[in-house]
């Protein structure tokens, strides 16, 4: 980057002039582990250093606000802040949806969360969720903009009406390709919210900007969950993400979870890598794979040997326009479908509190790209023409609502 970034935060922090709308307001920030300042302050202890800031209560999201929690489904509770004696209410524990008693805290919610760029991180569901709280009581609601890391591209099919969950906030694509700031504004457009809602924008914010592509190389990189732990994760995630609907091993229980196409003892990854070459070889563009070897600690395969492709969406091996992660999952799924028939691939368990659908079909927002694998006369070009549509149609749609 030519200049320093200036997160939402940091601009909040620094300009007492953005901060005057706030005087006399009770304050409430929903953050997590990511939410610090330039300097490495959490903006929980930024903000109540503040002298012309009432902090009121803090909200944590999925892992809690001290990021602890470590699978999915694993719940926060609520507790009483030891430092500053306020409220810090859990949204993924007994509610997702804030309640009127939580609400009733703040007059002004500071939403200041890393997102990693994906329908399916919670963290944007969340934000919807307390929107429409907000809208219902009268509150506001303010973004404190971070990067979106995995920059500007879109890449998957549109969530179907119907198919919405704490991981399918609407009827947008997998990889979407907005900050948080810019995506409150679609969910206020598109679901016609009568709410107070503000962005404190980045300044500097180059999404296109050369080596990090979303993410400035003058901020290291702080997990918001923990299993985000890095750039090459962020960048695979919306393709990795789909392991979780799968008995495959995503990688929980290594060192590098979701930075792998599978991993099981009983798949071999050189020919599955083989196949993926034959059948598609466009979609393996923008990164380097390579065939590795890990024994989870815990989760799917646990304590066993697993056969695995490794994405290397980093160094010389990346190229931003080029790679496309949803594609290159989908298609390991079918090198692997093709070359074993019966593979059992779906994985049928309770995903993120839906009980009746099959979570593979929860994470992509419909069954088209299950059906696509399973279908043994599908072409490569049948799912690439349903996700052109809908990335040309998303494109079209965010347009006006960019702010970088």
């Amino acid at each position: 980057m030519t200049s320093a970034t200036k997160f939402g935060i940091d601009r909040l922090l620094a300009d007492p002039d953005l901060r005057k709308p706030l005087a006399g307001k009770r304050v409430a920030l929903v953050a997590h582990p990511a939410s610090v300042t330039e300097s490495l302050v959490h903006s929980l202890d930024a903000l109540a250093a503040c002298p012309d800031i009432r902090l009121t209560a803090a909200f944590g999201p999925q892992h809690g606000l001290k990021g602890d929690k470590q699978d999915n489904m694993v719940e926060t509770g609520d507790e009483t802040d030891p430092a500053y004696g306020i409220p810090v209410f859990s949204l993924y524990g007994q509610v997702r949806r804030p309640s009127a008693r939580m609400m009733a805290e703040a007059d002004v919610f500071l939403f200041d969360l890393q997102d990693l760029g994906c329908r399916i991180y919670t963290f944007v569901t969340t934000l919807l969720y307390l929107l429409e709280a907000a809208a219902a009581g009268g509150k506001s609601v303010w973004v404190l903009d971070r990067p979106n890391p995995a920059g500007r591209p879109i890449e998957g099919t549109t969530l179907l009406p119907g198919q919405e969950s704490f991981v399918g906030a609407g009827p947008m694509p997998m990889r979407h390709g907005l900050t948080l700031g810019e995506m409150g504004r679609w969910f206020v457009d598109h679901f016609g919210l009568d709410v107070d809602y503000r962005v404190i924008a980045m300044a500097g914010w180059q999404p296109d900007a050369a080596p990090g592509f979303g993410w400035p190389q003058d901020r290291i990189w702080v997990n918001p969950s923990p299993n985000a732990a890095n750039l090459n994760m962020v960048r695979a995630y919306a393709g990795t993400v789909m392991i979780e609907g799968t008995t495959l091993s995503e990688g929980r229980g290594t060192t590098r979870p979701l930075e792998v196409l599978f991993g099981a003892p009983d798949i071999d990854a050189k020919a599955v890598l083989a196949e993926m070459e034959r059948f598609a070889p466009d979609w393996l563009a923008g990164c380097g794979l390579r065939e590795c070897w890990f024994e989870p600690t815990f989760h799917k395969h646990a304590q066993h040997l697993c056969n695995a492709l490794m994405i290397h969406a980093e160094g010389r091996f990346y190229d931003h326009h080029a790679f496309r992660p949803w594609r290159l999952q989908a298609l390991a799924f079918k090198a692997i479908r093709r070359l074993w028939p019966d593979y059992p691939i779906w994985r049928d368990f309770p995903y993120e509190y839906e009980f009746d659908r099959l979570a593979i079909d929860v994470i992509n927002g419909g069954p088209a790209l299950r059906e696509w694998v399973d279908d043994a006369g599908a072409a490569p070009g049948d799912l690439e023409a349903l996700a052109a549509r809908d990335e040309a149609a998303w494109r079209e749609t965010v347009a006006p609502l960019l702010l970088y």
